[in-house]
C-alpha cells in the first residue's frame, strides 16, 4: 500500500511536471515570438494569468514535499525528488522571476529572452526528475 504522503508528493509533482512542461513547450515559445509592439500587453497579461497557478502550484509542491520528509523514510527517491522540485522552485525564485522583472521593464530583449528559456529547461528538468523521484518514492517504499 503507498503511503498517503506519498500519494500526495506524487499528485503534486504530477501537476508540477505537467504544468511545466506546458509551459515550456507551449507558453514560453509563444511569448518568446511576440513583438516589440505587442510586448508590454502580452507580456502583463502573461504575468497576470500565470502568477496565480504558479502560487497554487508551488504551495501544493511545497507541502507534500514537507509532508513526505517529515513522516517518511528519507530514501534517495525521495531526496531526488525534493531536490528536483527545490531545483525548479529556486530557479524560478533566483532567475525566472527576476527576467520577467527585467522583461517587463525594458521589453523583448534577445538576451534575456534567451536567458529565461533556458532557465526554464532547468526548472523543467527540476520538475521532470521531481516527479520520477515521487513515482520511486510509491513504487519503492
Amino acid at each position: 500500500m503507498v503511503d498517503t504522503a506519498a500519494a500526495a508528493l506524487l499528485g503534486a509533482a504530477g501537476l508540477h511536471a505537467g504544468f511545466q512542461l506546458t509551459v515550456t513547450t507551449l507558453v514560453y515559445p509563444a511569448l518568446a515570438r511576440v513583438d516589440g509592439s505587442r510586448w508590454p500587453e502580452a507580456h502583463d497579461r502573461h504575468s497576470r494569468a500565470i502568477t496565480p497557478v504558479v502560487g497554487v502550484v508551488y504551495l501544493l509542491l511545497l507541502a507534500t514535499g514537507a509532508w513526505a520528509l517529515a513522516t517518511l523514510p528519507l530514501t534517495a527517491w525521495l531526496v531526488t525528488a525534493v531536490a528536483g522540485a527545490g531545483i525548479a522552485l529556486a530557479t524560478t525564485a533566483f532567475v525566472a522571476a527576476p527576467l520577467h522583472g527585467r522583461l517587463g521593464r525594458v521589453g523583448p530583449d534577445p538576451s534575456l529572452m534567451r536567458r529565461l528559456l533556458v532557465a526554464d529547461r532547468v526548472r523543467c528538468t527540476g520538475a521532470l526528475v521531481c516527479l520520477a523521484g515521487a513515482a520511486l518514492v510509491c513504487l519503492r517504499p
